[in-house]
């Protein structure tokens, strides 16, 4: 009703201004494009939104976003017993389910407008005085196409054909028609292509977080994989792994080099994350500044903890007693969203469990004492439990890697400051390894991998053993708790198997169907569309 009262009166001003002065609008929001993409300095904010948007994956939906990537899947199931994230596929995976639509929204409503704005702003000839340079204009569209490859990639892997958002709509559209997923990774590459062109090798410390060249082809190489371009996506990948920019870090380093640990937790000790604190494998590194307006999302912090670490405080001692205490450095106080499965636990190390160094106990830990100094149990090992309350909620083995230190010192909200890697060098060799699995080439596939598990002090895999299962296997020894597990299942199409295979929850491995290799369309978007038949995914 307000609506149609603003343009009644709008119409009844029209017969008494002046024409000419009518038709001269002037936005008058200071943050309109207009008045913010005048100079540089405006579109390097823009950029900074759109980084912050980015990182809401993680931040912007507490436990769900983020983590529905990980939980029913082959490595991890729901640790809180009260938690539903996909322990039923078939009632937690609808179309009408927020399951099926916080990525689907976050995406075209966050990622990919805002992209798309820069790159149309900045690429029109009105608007080149911005710029000091034609280079420093095709670096702002090279780090905005990135992120629309970005967001069209994580809709392409999960939803298959998917709705292309190619420009920025200030509209209503009504009659977005679906394009096959191939169509989609064809503009994704493209817009890799420019990127790795534009980008900067290295960026400043005081710009550290900031899209590089090294990003843009990290994620080519798994687009060109998506396309069947196998000998593009390991040039993709070899842009990066020889480019003298990156290397696997092999040697101790970092703030704490001299305490007891090994390289590989070296990489997930907070203030490590970074080149300019020594760690020379980080590509792409999300940034938590505390104390800082938007620098910790939009609920503050990394909730890595949160959502993986045990609900240790809930646990007790023998005697019925609170067995463990908080503490500022580490012990934050998780919820259990995420539990990792006996098949990560246990079976992924069987044949290197004492050399691997990725399940050294600095990496994986497995044994806890009683350290609460009002337990009469203080300092002892706890002992073996049994009841799922205990063994799936309140206590299990975790990777250390998600520790950190408290979100401004408050230990109970179990969020970090910590940054957060999205890419590094060692997921690079595995991509590449992929690309050559794919071809038929299992000796050079091997030879990836074995960089990867060299490094990790593990036995080297022999090329007739490399299977895309293997790769999946070695993608979660090394990337646990980083690559986002779902996206990858589903970009290969083994989610089902891989589920049904090693998921530890009898309702999940029999409630998950061959239809959920892809997301369901929300039924939202379907409704909003009601210009043209939005296609739903076969099954659903």
């Amino acid at each position: 009703m307000k609506s149609y009262i603003i343009i009644c009166i709008g119409c009844l001003l029209l017969f008494s201004c002046n024409k000419d002065a009518f038709l001269k609008e002037k936005p008058l929001s200071n943050l309109s494009p207009e008045n913010v993409l005048t100079d540089f300095t405006g579109y390097e904010n823009l950029i900074t939104s759109l980084h912050y948007y980015t990182r809401d994956e993680l931040t912007g939906d507490d436990v769900y976003r983020y983590f529905d990537m990980f939980t029913g899947t082959d490595l991890c199931t729901t640790g809180q017993l009260a938690v539903t994230q996909f322990v039923n596929y078939e009632t937690y995976l609808t179309p009408a389910t927020a399951a099926a639509s916080r990525t689907y929204n976050w995406c075209y409503t966050s990622i990919l407008p805002y992209a798309n704005l820069i790159i149309e702003e900045a690429s029109k000839p009105e608007n080149a005085s911005a710029f000091a340079s034609e280079a420093q204009k095709n670096a702002v569209i090279a780090e905005a196409k990135f992120f629309r490859a970005y967001g069209h990639n994580i809709l392409a892997n999960l939803y298959g054909d998917i709705c292309i958002m190619d420009r920025f709509y200030k509209e209503p559209k009504t009659d977005f028609v679906r394009s096959p997923r191939k169509d989609a990774y064809k503009l994704i590459a493209e817009d890799l292509e420019f990127a790795s062109k534009w980008l900067p090798v290295t960026v400043a410390k005081n710009k550290e977080g900031r899209i590089v060249k090294g990003a843009a082809d990290h994620l080519l190489a798994e687009a060109y994989i998506s396309l069947g371009e196998y000998d593009k996506a390991i040039e993709a990948a070899n842009r990066v792994i020889n480019s003298g920019t990156y290397r696997l870090m092999t040697e101790r380093f970092g703030v704490d080099k001299s305490k007891p640990g090994d390289v590989f937790s070296d990489l997930f000790i907070q203030g490590n994350q970074n080149r300019s604190t020594g760690n020379m494998e980080s590509i792409w590194v999300w940034q938590f500044e505390e104390f800082t307006p938007g620098g910790g999302g939009s609920l503050n912090g990394n909730h890595q903890p949160r959502g993986w670490m045990p609900f240790m405080v809930q646990f007790t001692d023998p005697a019925g007693k609170l067995g463990f205490s908080l503490n500022k450095d580490t012990l934050l106080r998780g919820v259990a969203v995420m539990r990792p499965n006996p098949y990560f636990l246990y079976d992924l190390w069987l044949s290197d469990w004492d050399n691997d160094i990725r399940n050294s106990k600095y990496n994986l830990k497995r044994e806890f004492w009683y350290n609460n100094p009002a337990s009469a149990y203080f300092g002892k090992k706890v002992e073996a439990r049994t009841t799922p309350l205990d063994t799936m909620q309140r206590l299990y083995p975790y990777v250390r890697k998600v520790e950190g230190k408290a979100w401004q010192s408050d230990v109970n909200n179990g969020r970090s400051g910590k940054d957060m890697i999205i890419y590094r060098l060692a997921e690079t060799y595995l991509l590449r390894a992929e690309a050559y699995l794919r071809k038929g080439d299992k000796a050079n596939a091997a030879a990836s991998i074995n960089v990867v598990r060299e490094r990790a002090q593990a036995k080297p895999v022999l090329p007739a053993d490399v299977t895309l299962d293997y790769i999946l296997d070695e993608r979660g020894r090394e990337l646990m708790a980083e690559e986002p597990r779902k996206r990858t299942l589903c970009r290969m199409g083994m989610l089902v198997e891989r589920v049904k295979k090693y998921n530890m929850k009898p309702e999940t491995r029999n409630s998950v169907a061959e239809k959920h290799n892809l997301y369901p369309i929300p039924q939202g978007a379907i409704d909003a569309n009601f210009s043209v038949k939005l296609e739903q995914n076969p099954g659903y």
